[in-house]
């Protein structure tokens, strides 16, 4: 029987922090670097007028350069703080730790291998990334739990209330030895969940991540999903993700009732030396007062803005310029990590 005394909050419930790591030369922004930096001072100036903002650098360097780029800026350094470790990447969603939260302020950083999405990058340092973490002191006395079973935060979305959704696709991929019923043991026994939903249609063109949950459908308060549409029937992706959205209307909330779908708008294909990159609006990330939006230089980043803000009533809703971050094939949400308040 499942543990219920843990559970792993909804992305929208207060929080502490963001978590991120900053681009460098040594890993795979290199040729563009300087562009992918304005994303992340975006991001930083973002997060920070709202929140903590915890930075990890790979060295001394690299936290002077960091400095001065937010100062450049005027970010408030009182709200960020930076910390030395080396990484392999800079994808937080997936390295960083899930963390469950119970009663009485107790947290457990749940630390999943971490296999480079299924071997297909080198990924030794990232998979080490929340142990070095936890021995810097940056999660207090919250306890530390190594899962050998490989997961990562963006193949999984979570209402706060038991309910996990995620995608065949992506976990079959990890885990082609294993059954539908075994993985769902497996994911509610280590996140402590009450019921697994799965997806067995959408993906992304360009995606490595073999469609993470969080490029595709996402939770949101209110017993809502906003997801990824195409409504290009001439596109490639259309009939995949209208059978995702006949499977997004056939889920039921744990009382029996149909979810409210929030349709999000298709950008025009964005190709870089010939390889379509995948640029979904689903990729967004919730902070205390506020969504982050990713924006990618199109004409209907706005009209995804008004309808995430229609699904998170009460939110500001601001625009981060992504573009970038999608020559490596992820967006806003894939390079962060939201820690619940009271952890740091």
């Amino acid at each position: 029987m499942t543990d219920l005394s843990l559970r792993l909050p909804a992305e929208w419930e207060p929080q502490a922090a963001v978590l991120i790591a900053w681009p460098h030369a040594g890993t795979d922004w290199a040729d563009r670097l300087a562009e992918v930096e304005t994303t992340y001072v975006a991001l930083a100036a973002a997060v920070t007028r709202f929140q903590s903002l915890i930075i990890v650098v790979a060295d001394h360097e690299l936290r002077i350069r960091v400095q001065s780029l937010l100062g450049i800026e005027g970010i408030d350094l009182s709200r960020v703080r930076l910390v030395e470790l080396p990484y392999d990447d800079t994808w937080l969603r997936d390295s960083g730790p899930i963390t469950l939260q119970g009663d009485g302020g107790a947290f457990q950083l749940t630390d999943f291998r971490f296999t480079g999405w299924g071997g297909k990058f080198g990924a030794e340092q990232d998979d080490a990334l929340v142990a070095g973490l936890v021995g810097e002191g940056v999660f207090g006395k919250a306890a530390h739990q190594r899962v050998d079973w490989a997961l990562e935060g963006g193949g999984i979305e979570s209402d706060g209330a038991g309910t996990v959704l995620t995608t065949w696709r992506c976990l079959n991929q990890r885990h082609p030895e294993q059954s539908r019923e075994a993985m769902s043991r497996i994911l509610a026994d280590s996140l402590h969940a009450r019921r697994v939903l799965w997806l067995d249609y959408g993906y992304l063109e360009g995606d490595d991540t073999d469609a993470h949950i969080d490029t595709l459908a996402r939770f949101a308060p209110g017993d809502r999903i906003v997801y990824q549409a195409c409504d290009d029937a001439s596109d490639r992706h259309f009939d995949e993700l209208r059978r995702m959205g006949e499977e997004l209307a056939a889920l039921r909330t744990p009382d029996g009732r149909p979810y409210q779908l929030y349709p999000l708008p298709w950008a025009q294909p964005i190709i870089d030396e010939g390889r379509r990159l995948a640029a979904s609006y689903a990729n967004y990330l919730i902070v205390n007062g506020a969504v982050l939006v990713p924006a990618y230089g199109d004409a209907r980043d706005d009209e995804a803005a008004r309808i995430i803000g229609q699904a998170h009533p009460g939110r500001e809703i601001v625009q981060v310029p992504c573009r970038p971050l999608i020559w490596q094939n992820g967006s806003l949400h894939c390079i962060t990590m939201q820690l619940p308040a009271g952890i740091v």
